[in-house]
């Protein structure tokens, strides 16, 4: 049975009356939310990106004091982001793209969600750092600037082109290969650009000289080829490969590694040699977490890499000549958002490790030397730091930090042990919220099986003794949620909404489920999880039942919502345990795992028949005879991750078997809601929705 979604002023009346003045969506989503901090090579300029109210320009500072400015000058909210900022080399420009949706399968394509009858296109934009208009140079996307800083390299149709810098000459196609380029490298002299050509099934690394040289083919094979790095010196590279596709039909539901190895070749004759081979463990598979294997060529000729192969995401180096690896980063933690210093001497990163057990619910920066296992934590503390870049003279950290109560904002420290001191508080509207916001706790339960989940626990003050609850299932699924403000934008806007939901009267709890980060490899790659049999569901419905037993929870109004990967669960949730789950809010879940089994081959699987069966349990849609509780359901049609058709496949299911639902259609927006003002409703019809069927 399907009901418009109608915002309900009464309910928003009543929680107010019981529970005082609250503030509005607005006011908790008005923060500024930075991105794409890049430093110039030389000096101490830096870059990034924010994003206003869907107002997202390019804001730049040089050390000392590191005073924001504001370079470019974007008014509306229309959806279009900033991506692949980078800074000359000689640092008197700041090169972007701007436009498309960079974290969707599809990011290359312009995004529309403004409806304008002439449609924005990607584009390559360029600005001088000191001031001065932006200009188009080209559409296009993936900038690389050139170490001469005169010229970018871009990709666009899958072709590389140039054009200068100050967009004085138009653009012109660089060369025509087959396949899709991508993956620009210059070397370090700018002689050269090195590139990954995709050929369906396999790719090449190639290396482009001049219009009248031939390309240059690295050690070309039957593999894919990705992630070329030039040595420091220009005379070699190291790349990444892992196997082609094809071979004998195997089977679907076992667990097996996917190997990989990092190889070198002299630009000389193009002929590599192994350099180091993962082990082959199911842990010694090609890492999946940020930035995959992270691969660098410092200085003192080490290679440096991450892998996952003793259980943790770690850094390791090897020589260039070969040798064995030095684990960089041993202990229980994962490392991210890595960074070379321009030096090429030290990586930057963080990690969910520190002095306290529940640092592993947060991130820190730390640093490591490239060939010396000394790794040192630079911060600590309650707060979250994340995304750090050095300053070419090696001065400064750069680095984005948030706690319970402050979104993400820029900050500054030494390249030493510190405290971040803030440099974009500026940006943060006067009437923001932050000392109505709540701290969430640690909570640690068991799952059936015995297996501890992390959760954070977000508590009102006064309201009556027991209270309605909320379950919050991150996407992802490749996420961990922390103890305070997101680093990533989708998750800001869930921190966001969980805090508008206590405002409101709610218990929240955000759990870590398995298949997520930050707990070490068993935990992220579980058997028998997602369309190979859902196991991590019992880490949801185990949050549930933790709620049910808290004496400051109504065990009758506990709801769930969740995006994503978190619809998913969230439908599950509804489908299996609806006693448990009193409704839910479902955006652009994922309801029909069919379509993810196997494609058919002339050789069928051997468990072909078995593993059909099992994606279907695996699906939400088979659960619908036993859904009882009302939900609603929420998908943008450009949806460049999940399928809109996933939506209206649950809801004509819901339809028939009589359940009711209510539904939000966000027409040309993502799944990432690149229009602010969808953000806010999206927001809006989530929290009324929950309030109505919850907060009676």
């Amino acid at each position: 049975m399907h009901k418009p979604s109608l915002l309900t002023a009464f309910y928003f009346c009543f929680a107010s009356m019981a529970y005082g003045q609250h503030y509005t969506m607005e006011a908790v989503t008005a923060y500024p939310f930075p991105s794409e901090l890049t430093a110039s090579a030389q000096g101490s300029k830096v870059a990034w990106a924010v994003n206003e109210q869907g107002k997202r320009n390019v804001y730049v500072a040089t050390g000392p004091d590191f005073s924001p400015r504001k370079l470019s000058n974007y008014t509306q909210d229309d959806g279009q982001e900033i991506t692949s900022l980078s800074i000359s080399d000689n640092g008197k420009w700041v090169v972007y793209s701007r436009g498309g949706d960079h974290s969707g399968r599809d990011g290359f394509n312009p995004v529309n969600p403004a409806h304008d009858p002439i449609p924005p296109k990607t584009e390559i934009w360029s600005v001088p750092f000191d001031g001065g208009p932006a200009k188009v140079l080209s559409d296009g996307d993936f900038p690389a600037l050139s170490p001469h800083s005169d010229s970018v390299a871009f990709v666009k149709g899958g072709l590389v082109y140039i054009v200068a810098v100050d967009g004085s000459a138009p653009a012109k196609v660089l060369f025509s290969i087959k396949g899709t380029s991508s993956s620009l490298e210059w070397s370090p002299d700018g002689s050269k650009l090195a590139f990954v050509s995709d050929r369906s099934g396999h790719s090449f690394i190639g290396v482009y000289t001049n219009p009248t040289t031939p390309i240059q083919w690295i050690s070309p094979g039957f593999s894919q080829d990705n992630s070329p790095r030039w040595s420091p010196d220009g005379q070699q590279i190291a790349f990444v490969r892992t196997p082609g596709t094809g071979g004998a039909t195997d089977s679907i539901l076992p667990r097996r590694h996917k190997p990989w190895e990092i190889r070198t070749a002299n630009i000389s004759d193009g002929n590599s040699t192994l350099l180091w081979k993962a082990p082959t463990t199911l842990s010694g598979s090609v890492p999946t977490t940020d930035g995959a294997t992270n691969l660098h060529w410092g200085a003192n000729n080490r290679v440096t890499f991450l892998s996952y192969h003793d259980g943790w995401p770690h850094l390791y180096s090897i020589p260039g000549t070969g040798g064995t690896p030095l684990l960089l980063t041993p202990g229980n933690f994962m490392c991210e958002q890595i960074s070379l210093t321009a030096d090429k001497k030290w990586l930057v990163f963080s990690a969910n490790n520190g002095p306290s057990p529940q640092d592993i619910d947060r991130r820190h920066i730390a640093r490591v030397p490239v060939d010396k296992a000394a790794m040192e934590m630079l911060t600590t503390g309650d707060g979250i730091e994340t995304y750090p870049v050095v300053t070419g003279d090696a001065q400064t950290v750069i680095l984005f930090t948030s706690n319970a109560q402050q979104p993400l904002l820029a900050a500054k420290m030494p390249f030493g042990k510190g405290k971040p001191a803030l440099i974009g508080a500026s940006l943060l509207p006067t009437d923001f919220p932050s000392v109505k916001l709540v701290t969430p706790t640690q909570v640690i339960f068991k799952a059936p099986d015995g297996t501890p989940v992390h959760a954070q626990l977000y508590q009102p003050a006064g309201g009556p003794a027991r209270k309605p609850a909320i379950v919050y299932v991150h996407g992802g699924p490749q996420r961990q949620m922390v103890l305070g403000w997101h680093w990533m934008d989708y998750y800001s806007i869930d921190y966001a909404l969980n805090q508008y939901l206590v405002d409101n009267g709610f218990i929240v709890l955000a759990i870590n489920y398995r298949l997520g980060i930050g707990y070490g490899y068993e935990f992220h790659k579980p058997a028998s999880a997602g369309v190979l049999g859902a196991s991590e569901y019992q880490d949801v419905k185990a949050a549930g039942e933790w709620l049910a037993a808290q004496s400051q929870v109504d065990a009758k109004r506990i709801g769930i919502y969740g995006g994503s990967y978190g619809g998913f669960l969230t439908a599950h949730a509804l489908g299996r345990d609806s006693k448990l789950f009193a409704a839910g809010v479902d955006i652009h879940g994922v309801h029909n795992r069919m379509q993810f089994s196997a494609p058919p081959t002339a050789t069928p699987a051997p468990d072909a028949d078995t593993a059909e069966k099992v994606a279907w349990q695996s699906s939400p849609v088979a659960h619908v005879d036993t859904w009882t509780s009302p939900v609603l359901l929420i998908h943008a049609d450009d949806d460049r991750n999940v399928n809109f058709n996933q939506s209206i496949d649950l809801i004509n299911r819901l339809e028939q078997k009589g359940v009711y639902y209510e539904i939000l259609s966000i027409p040309d927006d993502t799944h990432h809601w690149m229009k602010y003002s969808n953000e806010v409703k999206v927001n809006k019809a989530a929290a009324e929705f929950l309030i109505r069927q919850l907060g009676k």
